[in-house]
């Protein structure tokens, strides 16, 4: 199906709107990166002097990735600050409760200390440690998160009221009363100019050691050739789960995913950008609301980038934004985020978040963008601006009421519309419809 011709006249003033819309958001991308800088310049200082105090708590400086991913972002959701255990993950006993579901979470362990290892005793001392039985031939005993938490707690208030005395930080960059420790990690406001910038401070444990339920994923198209086998091949991290139970954390993993598609010509991360703008200003009433994260939004690219794996289907930045779309649509429609590395998992299931509600925002913006791009009433002139295109909008008149229309013949129309924005390879409809089916069949119904 040819896509419906747009008047000339309805270009003229389509296009600029959402490339003006971009390079409004591309202009506070360095100052957002000078302000992320700053505030982690701040943090780091302060971690030195944890790291000094107590050196089984290391520093981590290569966190370039976290500035670029700042940069691109416009919600102002917390940011982790992983401070690494200074200790050999390989030499400890990785020890697995009683069997779970896999959609109930990441896998989750426990660290044990073995009796036989050698140089392990910093890590057996009792403010982070819980003995074993006696009974117990091989394992020692366990590092248990919730102590580790304590004690990085009591040594973030020493390192912040030392560098504050000492001037190793600037006056009001820091706040000890804003340090609050929280189930699973510590929450540290600080300030960066005019911005503060909230940082979730989380011990981890690096792994180099890939993970066998992430070799699947070494397969998929739409990244430079040979990246994810790269990156997956670094191992995951290990994170507080609980008191007393770890958990495998991929998030390291995925933001060097979305720097390896910012690698690549065309409008993936911007797109990105432009939904995260919109999500944060409208869909979420300026962050005064809850609803979508940064996190979910980039899960969507992961996914569309795969879908799409050819290099024409980002080289239109409208195009670009409306495969996006569609792939979100999808999931509220169906209350089904699979994750991008562990597909068996759905981010959706147990937010919280009113999907439908949600469905419904984010459609409208796909039907009617231009309310949302509006910058400032002079960029869209004295008249109202086009609506988008026929076949467009046809694509995202989608039952969010009723999801099982996504399980039935609506499915094969929907990837009819597809026509609409070009993609007529037969493979990546196929592969599409194999993602789409998978997030049909994942978790349970949330009501």
């Amino acid at each position: 199906m040819p896509a419906p011709a747009v008047p000339t006249s309805a270009m003229a003033v389509q296009v600029p709107l959402w490339h003006h819309y971009l390079q409004a958001i591309r202009s506070r991308e360095a100052q957002r990166a000078q302000d992320f800088q700053r505030a982690e310049n701040v943090l780091l200082t302060v971690l030195e002097r944890v790291h000094a105090l107590d050196p089984r708590f290391i520093v981590d400086y290569s966190r370039g990735l976290e500035a670029f991913q700042f940069a691109l972002r416009s919600s102002e959701d917390p940011l982790d600050m992983e401070v690494p255990l200074w200790v050999d993950a390989e030499a400890l006993l990785i020890e697995e409760p009683e069997a779970t579901q896999p959609e109930d979470g990441p896998e989750l362990c426990r660290l044990g200390v073995p009796r036989e290892g050698a140089g392990l005793e910093r890590w057996t001392t009792d403010d982070i440690f819980t003995a074993s039985s006696e009974g117990d031939a091989k394992c020692r005993g366990h590092i248990v998160p919730g102590k580790v938490l304590c004690v990085l707690k009591d040594l973030l208030v020493a390192a912040i009221v030392h560098c504050k005395h000492h001037s190793l930080i600037r006056p009001g960059s820091l706040n000890v009363a804003s340090l609050r420790e929280e189930q699973l990690h510590l929450s540290l406001l600080v300030s960066s100019g005019w911005r503060t910038i909230n940082f979730h401070v989380v011990p981890v444990v690096r792994r180099k050691l890939g993970v066998p339920a992430l070799e699947g994923a070494q397969q998929m198209p739409g990244f430079p050739e040979g990246s994810l086998r790269r990156i997956l091949s670094q191992g995951v991290d290990l994170v507080p789960a609980s008191t007393q139970l770890w958990r495998t954390s991929t998030d390291y993993l995925l933001t060097r995913l979305l720097g390896e598609l910012g690698s690549l010509q065309g409008h993936r991360l911007d797109s990105l950008s432009i939904l995260d703008r919109v999500n944060h200003e409208s869909w979420r009433d300026g962050g005064r609301t809850d609803g979508l994260t940064f996190g979910h939004l980039k899960t969507v690219l992961l996914w569309a980038s795969v879908l799409f794996p050819a290099p024409e289907d980002w080289a239109e930045l409208q195009g670009a934004v409306y495969r996006l779309l569609v792939v979100l649509l999808c999931c509220l429609a169906t209350r089904k985020l699979p994750h991008f590395l562990h597909p068996q998992r759905n981010l959706l299931q147990g937010s919280g978040l009113d999907l439908r509600a949600i469905y419904e925002r984010v459609e409208g913006f796909a039907s009617q963008p231009e309310a949302a791009l509006r910058i400032h009433a002079t960029h869209l002139g004295r008249s109202p601006p086009p609506r988008i295109g026929s076949g467009l909008k046809a694509l995202l008149q989608l039952p969010a009421s009723d999801p099982t229309y996504w399980a039935t013949a609506y499915f094969d129309v929907l990837l009819d519309k597809f026509q609409v924005l070009n993609i007529q390879d037969e493979d990546r409809i196929s592969a599409m419809q194999s993602i789409f089916q998978k997030t049909r069949t994942l978790g349970s119904e949330e009501s």
